[in-house]
Order: C-alpha cells, then structure tokens, then sequence
C-alpha cells in the first residue's frame, strides 16, 4: 500500500469534531435546552441575558455530558441494536476512555459553571440530575427492570426544575408540574419506540417491557400513561404556567394523542406487521412534537403574562 492510501486510511479512522458532538446526543440535548429554557424563563424572576445564555449553555453542556457517559456504559449494548451500533463508539470513532473522560470533564465543568453563573441549588441540581441519569438510570435501572424508563424517565425531567432553579435559586410547585410532563411522556414515548424496535432490545437482552410482557402489555402501558398524561396536561392549563392559549393548544394535541394511543391498543395481534409498524411508528412521531408544542405553549403564556395577556388574568 502506498504512503498517500495509508495516510488516507488513518485519517477515515480517526475520529472528527462531529463523532466527538455525537457523544453529546444532540436530538436529546434538543429537548434538554428547550424545556429548561422555558422553565428559566417562566419563573417568576428576571433573569440578565447573559445569565440565562450561562445558564441554558452550562445545562446543555450537563446535559451533553450524561449523553457521552450514557454512551460509555452502553457501548457493548449500542454495538448490538441496529438504531445505536453507527453511535461514535460502536463504530470504532471514538475510544471508550476518551467518551468517559469526555464525560467526567463536562459533567465538573457544566456543575461548576452553572453554580458560579446562577447559585448553587441550580448546579446541585444539574448534579444529580447526571447521577440520576448516568448511574440510577443507565448503570442500575436499563438492565434489571422493565419499569426502566418509567423511573429512569426523571433524568429528563429534570431540566425545566434546574431552569427555574437558575432563575429563582427556590424551589416552586410550577417547575415540578413541568417536570411531571416531562416524567409521564416519557413511557409512552419510548415504548412506542420499542414497539417497532422490539428485536433491538431483545438482540441486547435489555429488559424492556415489550420483551418481558410483550406487545399486548406494552399497548395497554401506553394507553393507560397516555390517559394519565392528558388529565395532567389539561389540569396544567388551569395552574400558574397554563392559560388560554395552553389549554386550546393541548386540547388538541392531547385529543390526538389519545387518538393515537386507542389505535395503537386496539391494534391486532394477526394483523400484518406492516399495519403495526405503520400505527406504531406514528404514534412514536406524534410523541416527538407532543413535548415541544406544550412547552411551547407554556413559554407564549410566559412571554405575555408582562403585558396582562397570558394566564387567566
């Protein structure tokens, strides 16, 4: 092999800036920003710009970091599920070594830097909300339990709390209302994922419920977290960071959503897997937007209460 193919093989190898960001999970690190940022600025108390830009980068960067830890721990299981086995490690981009240091580096960064930014409940917060996730969740919960992601769902959750946090430095029943959203979507969310990506998890011997329960079970979860879920968005309507225009919007959103769910349970074990798949992976993408549209309804009541538009007055 010639000097210029071997240079060109090391450098296909070597890892770049973008398998390195992979580590972070951008896609989760999406919602992370978004629903902390509404619950920054929902809080009760203005927050300098430059503050709450601190704030939202060092929580990102928490955030980032429970992904990159996240990957660490679950390499054997990522090189074995088809979603995950292209991820920086499975793939052979990024060592094992380099996506734990990764990870301990902007998990003492991110903590220390929102503590310094806004206050310490804050930062104490982003803490455990990354040992929640990290140790709780992916070393503990993902490989003894089906109920896994139902508490393992909390990491997620978390982010609107540390965003008031940020802002107030107390604790309030509004963020933690915020968080129930977030914690009562996630089941539904994910289960309908592992509905069509059941053989992934039973590849990696992951004890998800539609591998220990299977299909039938996992269909009633849903409905029935879903049903939950509607009663809490709908109520939230009626609280400090509902009004109006949140609850038009998720009225709405819930009705499909629900609309969604019935589909799903009234589904046909003998039905072609076609028609599973096709229900499945629609209501999986309905869930995906469910989140963004009420925080960001949340977030327009927020911006307008100032002017005596938002809430109920």
């Amino acid at each position: 092999m010639s000097d210029v193919s071997i240079n060109s093989a090391i450098r296909e190898d070597e890892a770049s800036f973008g398998d390195f960001f992979a580590l972070l999970k951008p896609r989760v690190m999406t919602l992370v920003v978004f629903t902390a940022f509404v619950g920054l600025l929902a809080a009760p108390v203005p927050v300098h710009p430059m503050v709450g830009f601190c704030a939202i980068l060092f929580i990102a960067l928490g955030g980032g970091a429970s992904g990159a830890l996240n990957m660490w721990w679950d390499a054997d299981i990522d090189s074995v599920m088809k979603r995950t086995r292209k991820r920086p490690i499975p793939s052979g981009k990024v060592t094992g070594s380099d996506a734990l240091a990764i990870g301990l580096a902007l998990s003492a960064l991110s903590v220390t830097m929102l503590t310094l930014a806004t206050n310490p409940m804050a930062g104490a917060m982003l803490a455990f909300t990354i040992f929640f996730y990290v140790v709780v969740y992916s070393m503990w919960l993902k490989r003894l339990t089906p109920q896994n992601i139902v508490i393992g769902g909390a990491a997620g959750a978390f982010p609107p709390v540390i965003g008031w946090l940020a802002a107030t430095g107390t604790m309030a029943v509004e963020p933690w209302l915020m968080f129930a959203l977030v914690f009562m979507w996630t089941p539904p969310h994910f289960w309908a994922l592992a509905l069509f990506m059941r053989s992934d998890y039973d590849d990696a011997g992951v004890p998800m419920l539609t591998v220990t329960h299977g299909r039938r079970a996992t269909r009633q979860h849903i409905l029935v977290y879903t049903v939950l879920l509607s009663v809490l968005a709908l109520g939230a309507a009626f609280t400090a960071i509902g009004g109006p225009i949140y609850l038009a919007t998720s009225v709405v959103v819930n009705l499909m959503f629900l609309r969604g769910a019935l589909r799903i349970w009234r589904r046909d074990e003998d039905a072609s897997e076609a028609d599973n798949f096709a229900v499945e992976r629609a209501f999986f993408r309905l869930s995906l937007w469910y989140l963004f549209v009420h925080f960001g309804a949340i977030l327009i009541e927020a911006l307008l209460r100032p002017y005596g538009l938002g809430g109920w007055g």
